[in-house]
Protein backbone atom coordinates (compact mmCIF):
# COMPACT_ATOMS: atom_id res chain seq x y z
CA UNK A 1 0.00 0.00 0.00
CA UNK A 2 1.30 3.44 -0.89
CA UNK A 3 1.90 5.10 2.45
CA UNK A 4 2.35 8.87 2.64
CA UNK A 5 3.83 10.03 5.89
CA UNK A 6 2.17 12.84 7.83
CA UNK A 7 5.02 13.00 10.35
CA UNK A 8 7.74 15.63 9.96
CA UNK A 9 11.37 14.63 9.71
CA UNK A 10 13.51 15.25 12.74
CA UNK A 11 14.94 18.51 11.36
CA UNK A 12 11.65 19.82 9.89
CA UNK A 13 8.58 21.33 11.45
CA UNK A 14 5.04 20.08 10.92
CA UNK A 15 4.40 22.64 8.16
CA UNK A 16 7.04 20.99 5.97
CA UNK A 17 6.59 17.20 6.27
CA UNK A 18 9.11 14.72 5.00
CA UNK A 19 8.41 13.27 1.54
CA UNK A 20 6.89 9.77 1.44
CA UNK A 21 9.17 6.77 1.10
CA UNK A 22 8.52 5.10 -2.28
CA UNK A 23 6.97 1.67 -2.03
CA UNK A 24 8.39 0.53 -5.36
CA UNK A 25 12.05 0.49 -6.33
CA UNK A 26 13.33 2.20 -9.46
CA UNK A 27 13.64 -1.15 -11.20
CA UNK A 28 10.09 -2.20 -10.20
CA UNK A 29 8.76 1.09 -11.57
CA UNK A 30 10.61 0.54 -14.81
CA UNK A 31 9.23 -2.99 -15.05
CA UNK A 32 5.64 -1.83 -14.59
CA UNK A 33 5.99 0.99 -17.11
CA UNK A 34 7.59 -1.39 -19.60
CA UNK A 35 4.65 -3.78 -19.13
CA UNK A 36 2.24 -0.92 -19.87
CA UNK A 37 4.02 0.00 -23.11
CA UNK A 38 4.26 -3.61 -24.24
CA UNK A 39 0.57 -4.18 -23.52
CA UNK A 40 -0.28 -1.29 -25.84
CA UNK A 41 2.11 -2.27 -28.62
CA UNK A 42 1.07 -5.92 -28.50
CA UNK A 43 -2.57 -4.84 -28.58
CA UNK A 44 -1.98 -3.20 -31.95
CA UNK A 45 -0.89 -6.59 -33.26
CA UNK A 46 -3.68 -8.46 -31.41
CA UNK A 47 -1.10 -10.33 -29.33
CA UNK A 48 -1.60 -11.60 -25.73
CA UNK A 49 -0.86 -9.41 -22.75
CA UNK A 50 2.69 -9.52 -21.33
CA UNK A 51 3.53 -12.40 -19.00
CA UNK A 52 4.28 -12.01 -15.30
CA UNK A 53 7.72 -10.52 -14.55
CA UNK A 54 10.28 -12.94 -13.20
CA UNK A 55 10.71 -13.30 -9.43
CA UNK A 56 8.84 -10.24 -8.16
CA UNK A 57 6.28 -11.04 -5.49
CA UNK A 58 5.56 -7.36 -4.93
CA UNK A 59 4.38 -6.92 -8.50
CA UNK A 60 2.14 -9.98 -8.20
CA UNK A 61 0.17 -8.64 -5.24
CA UNK A 62 -3.43 -7.60 -6.06
CA UNK A 63 -3.60 -3.80 -6.27
CA UNK A 64 -5.78 -1.08 -7.67
CA UNK A 65 -4.09 0.98 -10.37
CA UNK A 66 -4.88 3.67 -12.92
CA UNK A 67 -2.96 4.02 -16.16
CA UNK A 68 -2.92 7.46 -17.78
CA UNK A 69 -1.61 8.07 -21.29
CA UNK A 70 -0.30 11.37 -22.66
CA UNK A 71 0.95 12.63 -26.00
CA UNK A 72 3.47 15.47 -26.24
CA UNK A 73 1.98 18.87 -27.15
CA UNK A 74 3.29 22.27 -28.15
CA UNK A 75 2.89 23.73 -24.66
CA UNK A 76 1.48 20.94 -22.50
CA UNK A 77 1.18 17.20 -22.82
CA UNK A 78 -2.25 16.04 -24.00
CA UNK A 79 -4.37 13.43 -22.26
CA UNK A 80 -4.82 10.40 -24.54
CA UNK A 81 -6.61 7.97 -22.24
CA UNK A 82 -7.09 6.93 -18.64
CA UNK A 83 -8.54 3.68 -17.30
CA UNK A 84 -8.10 2.00 -13.96
CA UNK A 85 -9.21 -0.38 -11.26
CA UNK A 86 -10.13 1.22 -7.94
CA UNK A 87 -10.21 -2.16 -6.21
CA UNK A 88 -7.40 -4.75 -6.03
CA UNK A 89 -9.01 -7.26 -8.41
CA UNK A 90 -5.88 -8.51 -10.19
CA UNK A 91 -2.13 -8.91 -9.62
CA UNK A 92 -0.49 -5.51 -10.09
CA UNK A 93 1.47 -6.44 -13.23
CA UNK A 94 -1.74 -7.79 -14.81
CA UNK A 95 -3.79 -4.80 -13.73
CA UNK A 96 -1.21 -2.49 -15.31
CA UNK A 97 -1.27 -4.45 -18.57
CA UNK A 98 -5.08 -4.54 -18.71
CA UNK A 99 -5.62 -0.88 -17.83
CA UNK A 100 -2.86 0.30 -20.20
CA UNK A 101 -4.42 -1.56 -23.10
CA UNK A 102 -7.90 -0.35 -22.14
CA UNK A 103 -6.69 3.26 -21.86
CA UNK A 104 -5.18 3.01 -25.33
CA UNK A 105 -8.08 1.34 -27.10
CA UNK A 106 -11.25 1.40 -24.96
CA UNK A 107 -11.48 4.87 -23.40
CA UNK A 108 -14.74 6.09 -24.96
CA UNK A 109 -13.57 9.72 -24.91
CA UNK A 110 -10.92 9.03 -27.55
CA UNK A 111 -10.34 7.14 -30.76
CA UNK A 112 -8.10 4.07 -30.39
CA UNK A 113 -4.38 4.83 -30.23
CA UNK A 114 -2.56 4.39 -33.54
CA UNK A 115 0.84 2.77 -34.06
CA UNK A 116 2.40 6.18 -34.66
CA UNK A 117 0.91 7.53 -31.43
CA UNK A 118 1.86 4.44 -29.43
CA UNK A 119 5.53 5.09 -30.07
CA UNK A 120 5.20 8.62 -28.61
CA UNK A 121 3.04 7.88 -25.57
CA UNK A 122 4.08 8.82 -22.06
CA UNK A 123 2.65 6.44 -19.48
CA UNK A 124 1.84 7.47 -15.92
CA UNK A 125 0.86 4.88 -13.31
CA UNK A 126 -1.01 5.54 -10.08
CA UNK A 127 -0.85 2.52 -7.75
CA UNK A 128 -3.64 2.83 -5.20
CA UNK A 129 -3.89 2.03 -1.52
CA UNK A 130 -7.05 0.40 -0.25
CA UNK A 131 -10.12 2.64 0.05
CA UNK A 132 -11.01 4.00 3.47
CA UNK A 133 -13.91 6.19 4.70
CA UNK A 134 -13.03 9.83 5.27
CA UNK A 135 -14.73 12.93 6.65
CA UNK A 136 -14.82 15.86 4.20
CA UNK A 137 -12.80 18.05 6.56
CA UNK A 138 -10.01 15.45 6.62
CA UNK A 139 -9.50 15.43 2.84
CA UNK A 140 -6.05 16.74 1.92
CA UNK A 141 -5.53 18.08 -1.59
CA UNK A 142 -2.45 16.48 -3.11
CA UNK A 143 -2.47 13.56 -0.69
CA UNK A 144 -5.88 11.93 -1.08
CA UNK A 145 -7.76 10.63 -4.07
CA UNK A 146 -11.53 10.43 -3.72
CA UNK A 147 -14.31 7.99 -4.55
CA UNK A 148 -17.80 9.38 -3.98
CA UNK A 149 -20.80 7.15 -4.49
CA UNK A 150 -24.56 7.12 -4.05
CA UNK A 151 -26.32 3.95 -5.12
CA UNK A 152 -25.00 2.84 -8.51
CA UNK A 153 -23.35 6.20 -9.24
CA UNK A 154 -19.65 6.39 -8.50
CA UNK A 155 -17.01 8.97 -9.33
CA UNK A 156 -13.27 8.74 -8.74
CA UNK A 157 -10.54 11.35 -9.07
CA UNK A 158 -6.84 10.69 -8.48
CA UNK A 159 -4.80 12.72 -5.95
CA UNK A 160 -2.94 14.63 -8.66
CA UNK A 161 -6.11 15.91 -10.36
CA UNK A 162 -6.97 18.78 -7.95
CA UNK A 163 -3.32 19.83 -7.89
CA UNK A 164 -3.18 20.01 -11.71
CA UNK A 165 -6.37 22.11 -11.78
CA UNK A 166 -5.62 24.30 -8.76
CA UNK A 167 -8.72 23.17 -6.85
CA UNK A 168 -9.29 23.63 -3.15
CA UNK A 169 -10.79 20.85 -1.01
CA UNK A 170 -14.42 21.86 -1.54
CA UNK A 171 -13.99 22.09 -5.31
CA UNK A 172 -12.29 18.69 -5.29
CA UNK A 173 -15.29 17.18 -3.49
CA UNK A 174 -17.72 18.88 -5.87
CA UNK A 175 -15.86 17.77 -8.97
CA UNK A 176 -15.75 14.17 -7.74
CA UNK A 177 -19.54 14.37 -7.32
CA UNK A 178 -19.76 15.71 -10.88
CA UNK A 179 -17.67 12.76 -12.10
CA UNK A 180 -20.23 10.46 -10.44
CA UNK A 181 -23.15 12.22 -12.13
CA UNK A 182 -24.35 13.50 -8.76
CA UNK A 183 -25.32 17.03 -7.68
CA UNK A 184 -22.26 19.07 -6.72
CA UNK A 185 -23.38 19.21 -3.10
CA UNK A 186 -24.05 15.45 -2.78
CA UNK A 187 -20.95 15.15 -0.58
CA UNK A 188 -22.73 17.30 2.02
CA UNK A 189 -25.76 14.99 2.04
CA UNK A 190 -26.09 11.22 1.71
CA UNK A 191 -23.24 10.34 -0.64
CA UNK A 192 -20.53 7.99 0.64
CA UNK A 193 -17.04 9.49 0.63
CA UNK A 194 -13.99 7.23 0.50
CA UNK A 195 -10.36 8.15 0.04
CA UNK A 196 -7.11 6.53 -1.01
CA UNK A 197 -3.49 7.44 -1.50
CA UNK A 198 -1.46 6.64 -4.58
CA UNK A 199 2.14 6.22 -5.59
CA UNK A 200 2.44 7.99 -8.93
CA UNK A 201 5.30 7.60 -11.41
CA UNK A 202 5.78 7.96 -15.14
CA UNK A 203 8.23 7.43 -17.99
CA UNK A 204 9.63 10.89 -17.39
CA UNK A 205 10.57 9.91 -13.83
CA UNK A 206 12.51 6.76 -14.66
CA UNK A 207 13.49 7.07 -18.35
CA UNK A 208 11.92 3.79 -19.43
CA UNK A 209 13.03 2.22 -22.71
CA UNK A 210 10.07 0.55 -24.46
Amino acid sequence: MSKLSDKPAANLDASNPAPPTPEFSLEQRRTLLRIAHRAILSGLDRQPLPEAPASSLRLSEPRGVFTTLYLPGDLHRQLRGCVGYAAPIAPLYRAVAETARAAAFDDSRFLPVTKEEALKLEVSLSVLSRLFPIHPEAVEVGRHGLLISDGARRGLLLPQVPVEHGWDRETFLEQTCRKAGLPLDAWRKNATIEAFTAEVFSDADVEVPC
